[in-house]
């Protein structure tokens, strides 16, 4: 055996073993874990000389430096590889003094689906479901998407009996049917979006249960969250099964041709039908606010005013309270460079939904304070430093167990880097790690329509001179309704009570447009 200078680099092998005297050792059958005595409750020469010399007690040491110790891994005497690992100083010589204790979990949202739930054997089929559907898919060579696959009829039933079968495997639940529409596009689209196969079907059908997030709203669908926080599952309508796969040719060609796109990420389409129950369908998507920060502030922006106003106050509001137009106070200021991409991308994205006859989708904002709402006017100089550390807690998110905050990055850093595009590119994308100034403002200021009139405000946004450090995550959600003959009447009898402009159901091209000038209002570039 060959040593090195003592050095503080870790390794995944835990072949060598640190012996009581502070030096370190290694075993021929290190590679495979520590073959030294004293994990069996032995005393050898080296730990001590317990035979006749038992009696004398060894002198205090002081820790010694972790060492790298190399040996050879000769299984049948020929060498085949050098092994590295590092001995670290007996547990015992380290001060426990020193240790900081771990940061607390973060409460994770929603209930989580146990057995006795009403929806548990909902959970358990739709697990069963998809870990058939993308272990069937996968099977499979990918292959060039043909028209074919986005044929309305391209779906496929699997019958799953409570004793198995010869393709599923027995369960605990009562007999269902599953359904998989169109699986060859949405296995293009997982790819599209940067999902590995083994991480979606482990997210959602591993020994973790999903969460429900809250009851059913106006809508009357369900929202499931996955344990990472990755995906989400919401229970659809029929209409919207169907809209969805009528425009899936269009939506897979847009977000491929635009990345950045601001549009809900869309990973499956599925239905379950309990023998003599309810067809329940749904859909598999991400999830917007997948992050390490914690959302402090939830807005569902439509760019409308009649009924967009939360039935709370505002001391009640809580993490998970979604806020709407009338309850925003804040304009947000952004660097140039984003400005630019995020305004030109959402003319992308409302041109495309208004091609499809897209109305009542919403801009969903969650917002991060970077110094728990303490004023920017008030904080010393950003806790932003250009440190590979930080960079690699910034991109922990979704990537393992949720960790405290991180120090985020104010507008005015960015703007530092702004020549640095390869070090801010990890740091952040279009709707999500965003940093962004938030300025508070006035409720009269961001309404986009005066009291007593349904136009837009002309002017800039007044700032009450409190702004905040704050990281952004925004999407565009509810993409399924188009103007059908129930928002035409919606329309109609609102109109006879309110300014028609200023109602959420209006036609495509109207709603596009007012929607992104309300946008326009509430998200600022730098001066």
């Amino acid at each position: 055996m060959r040593r090195v200078a003592p050095a503080t680099v870790a390794s995944a092998h835990g072949g060598a073993h640190q012996g009581h005297d502070g030096d370190a050792h290694a075993s021929p059958t290190a590679p495979h874990g520590c073959a030294c005595p004293c994990r069996r409750g032995k005393a050898t020469g080296h730990h001590g000389n317990a035979g006749g010399n038992a009696s004398r007690s060894p002198e205090p040491k002081a820790p010694a430096l972790p060492r790298i110790c190399i040996w050879d891994s000769a299984g049948d005497g020929q060498v085949l590889e050098a092994s590295v690992s590092v001995a670290w100083p007996d547990e015992a010589a380290t001060p426990r003094a020193n240790l900081e204790p771990p940061p607390p979990q973060r409460r994770r949202p929603g209930k989580t689906i146990s057995k006795g739930h009403r929806n548990y054997h909902l959970m358990l089929n739709l697990q069963l479901g998809i870990r058939h559907a993308v272990g069937k898919s996968a099977a499979k060579p990918m292959r060039e998407l043909s028209r074919a696959d986005f044929d309305p009829r391209e779906k496929f039933w699997t019958r799953f009996p409570p004793a198995g079968s010869k393709t599923t495997p027995p369960h605990s639940s009562s007999e269902f049917r599953w359904k998989d529409y169109c699986p060859m596009v949405f296995r293009h689209m997982r790819k599209l979006f940067a999902v590995d196969p083994a991480d979606y079907m482990l997210a959602i059908c591993g020994d973790d249960a999903l969460q429900e997030l809250s009851s059913p709203g106006k809508s009357g669908s369900f929202f499931y969250l996955t344990q990472d926080e990755r995906f989400m599952i919401k229970t659809v309508k029929k209409s919207e099964v169907k809209l969805l796969i009528r425009m899936l040719p269009s939506y897979h060609k847009h977000v491929k041709q635009y990345k950045n796109s601001l549009i809900t990420r869309f990973y499956g389409v599925h239905s379950v039908k309990p023998y003599g129950g309810q067809k329940v369908r749904f859909i598999v998507m991400g999830n917007l606010f997948c992050s390490e920060h914690r959302i402090q502030r939830r807005y569902d922006l439509k760019g409308s005013s009649y009924g967009r106003k939360s039935d709370r106050f505002e001391e009640e509001t809580g993490d998970a309270t979604t806020l709407k137009d009338l309850d925003l106070n804040f304009v947000f200021r952004m660097q140039r460079s984003w400005y630019k991409e995020l305004h030109e991308q959402l003319r992308r994205d409302c041109a495309f939904l208004e091609s499809e006859g897209i109305m009542d989708y919403s801009l969903l904002v969650g917002v991060h304070f970077c110094d728990d709402i303490v004023p920017a006017s008030k904080m010393a100089l950003s806790t932003f430093t250009s440190s590979p550390e930080l960079s690699a807690n910034m991109v922990s998110a979704c990537q393992g167990s949720v960790s405290m905050p991180e120090p985020c990055p104010s507008a005015k850093d960015l703007d530092k880097m702004a020549d640095h595009r390869d070090f801010r590119k990890p740091l952040a994308r279009l709707g999500a790690h965003l940093p962004a100034r938030a300025e508070r403002t006035s409720m009269s200021d961001v309404d986009p329509f005066l009291s007593g009139g349904g136009g837009f405000s002309s002017g800039r946004s007044k700032s009450r001179g409190e702004a905040y450090d704050v990281i952004l995550y925004f999407g565009i959600i509810d993409i399924l309704q188009d103007y059908d003959i129930s928002k035409r009447l919606e329309h109609a009898y609102k109109s006879l009570q309110t300014d028609p402009s200023s109602i959420s159901a209006v036609d495509p091209r109207l709603y596009s447009q007012r929607f992104r000038d309300f946008m326009g209002r509430i998200f600022i570039k730098e001066c």
